[in-house]
């Protein structure tokens, strides 16, 4: 949906921006981040015209923006700022209404969209409607600047550090706003921070930027496992990834050559097989590698016959994770059913590899040891 296609960007004589090629996709809540004076802020107001490239093309719905009249372009946006940008000597309802009757809205429509706004960012409609911004706190001020921003209905929303001034609290908060408005409502955000848990707590993809270049451009999921460079390594933290277990998937830790045997296998057999691998489980496969049960060592101590197959005695339907599943997920499956280990499946059962109780917890409590062989093994 846009697309900026080589933008470089000059003040003067210093270099602010260097060949910024970068495409979000509509629906996409996309954040911009890194250090003051990287280039994140410019890149933002470029795509309402706030500033124009030095050279490069910015192309909203493949149409070149140089050749969209700037007034009409502007109003197809919301655009949220760290000051909100209320007027003060009007009323809430006024401020979220501005562009509205600018346009000539019908006043029932205009009051209508107002009341649905307030509620759509947590605010009582028939408390605060009539008041104005220096009745308001900072957060209930940042809920009216971001009804104001939707008011349009616009298909893009840009917005440039809107919590940063605010306390750590009415901050989450209002993160969990955008969040849930956003899963509501599918609009494409550009949101520009500073704070990489803000851009891991919204974002579908983020953008790194140092010294007016993009560094890395995509899933926090990605960027926390594999940070393109020392600088991007440093930026997000080495530890963070440890600190956002839901980004850490079963296929980063599990075990991915199990042990495994066909169901032809005698008890026999199978005990020989336990032993030589120090384990008191098989699990159990047909030739083409799909999951068919499990038999422990506890089984076949049950059955007399040791050259009883194992196709007679295993247990079948067991519980199964997907490599995509987060850790968080695995663990609570394994709480709730009361099993210490899981077979890892793909789409036809075929069997990837093994989740063990304690060799999850091994990975979580060395996890300041050396994380990047624990995520490549």
């Amino acid at each position: 949906m846009i697309k900026l296609k080589n933008i470089s960007k000059k003040f003067k004589n210093k270099i602010v921006l260097k060949n910024i090629n970068v495409e979000i996709n509509e629906g996409e809540l996309v954040v911009f981040i890194g250090p003051s004076g990287c280039g994140k802020t410019t890149t933002l107001k470029m795509i309402n015209k706030l500033i124009n490239p030095t050279s490069g093309e910015i192309l909203i719905d493949g149409r070149n923006i140089v050749n969209e009249d700037t007034i009409k372009l502007r109003r197809r946006m919301g655009y949220v700022i760290q000051q909100t940008g209320l007027f003060p000597h009007m009323t809430v309802k006024e401020n979220i209404a501005l562009i509205a009757n600018l346009e000539k809205w019908n006043k029932d429509r205009v009051t209508k969209k107002v009341f649905e706004l307030l509620k759509l960012v947590g605010l009582n409609s028939e408390e605060y409607i009539d008041k104005y911004p220096n009745e308001l706190s900072g957060g209930q001020q940042q809920r009216v600047g971001i009804a104001r921003a939707f008011m349009m209905n616009p298909e893009i929303i840009l917005m440039d550090e809107p919590f940063s001034a605010l306390d750590p609290i009415t901050r989450g908060q209002l993160q969990d706003e955008v969040y849930n408005i956003q899963q509501e409502l599918k609009k494409t955000i550009i949101f520009v921070t500073h704070d990489m848990d803000e851009a891991l707590r919204l974002a579908d993809r983020i953008c790194i930027m140092n010294d007016g270049e993009v560094l890395q451009f995509d899933t926090p999921e990605n960027i926390l496992k594999c940070p393109a460079n020392d600088f991007v390594k440093e930026f997000i933290g080495q530890d963070r990834i440890w600190n956002q277990p839901e980004l850490i998937k079963v296929k980063d830790i599990m075990i991915k050559n199990p042990v495994k045997t066909i169901e032809e296998r005698t008890l026999l057999q199978a005990i020989q097989i336990m032993q030589s691998n120090h384990v008191d489980s098989l699990l159990i496969v047909d030739s083409n590698e799909k999951l068919n049960g499990l038999v422990t060592l506890k089984d076949i101590r049950k059955t007399f016959n040791k050259n009883t197959k194992l196709k007679d005695i295993m247990e079948k339907g067991i519980v199964t994770v997907s490599d995509q599943d987060s850790i968080i997920n695995v663990l609570e499956k394994m709480r709730k059913e009361n099993i210490g280990y899981v077979p890892v499946v793909d789409n036809n059962t075929r069997l990837l590899g093994l989740i063990t109780k304690s060799s999850l917890l091994y990975v979580l409590s060395n996890q300041f040891l050396d994380k990047e062989v624990l995520l490549d093994e």
